[in-house]
């Protein structure tokens, strides 16, 4: 078992409004390494765009965990990854309850591998063998998807 945490802090400003359409999302997630990610909540919710919003940060995490994971697999079977780009998509909709959710995530992972890369079926289960461990994936009611390009 292991456990991860972090610091979520965020403070009123001095002399601003704390209502709905105007108290400032911006906070800062700091991590037990010391790295601090300036964070605000989406646009569509009065959060400001120059930061990493939680719907893009679940988001993210899910791509790098499946990537991760993926290299681990394919270091494991002798396959040397030269570069592994993906450029994740998600979908925040209501869900079937009725609730604001990320409902659905499309990865779109590019591989390139040295030497011969797999054939189109064993490139697929990799990334199924990647999904299937992927921690995040695992944790998540949202639809993840692979489509390797």
């Amino acid at each position: 078992m292991s456990e991860y945490g972090a610091t979520v802090a965020w403070h009123l400003q001095r002399g601003t409004e704390f209502d709905y359409e105007h108290f400032n999302r911006d906070h800062e997630w700091t991590f037990a390494g010391g790295e601090v990610v300036q964070a605000s909540g989406s646009p569509e919710f009065y959060g400001c765009a120059n930061r990493v919003n939680p719907d893009e940060a679940v988001i993210a995490a899910t791509a790098s965990c499946h990537m991760l994971t993926f290299l681990s697999i394919a270091a494991k079977r002798g396959l040397t990854v030269l570069s592994y780009i993906d450029q994740p998509v998600g979908t925040v909709e209501k869900n079937p309850e009725g609730r604001m959710a990320i409902t659905r995530i499309v990865l779109r992972p590019r591989v390139v591998f040295d030497g011969e890369e797999p054939d189109g079926g064993a490139l697929e289960k990799l990334h199924d063998s990647a999904h299937r461990n992927c921690f995040v994936a695992n944790s998540l009611k949202a639809d993840v998807r692979i489509e390797p390009t």
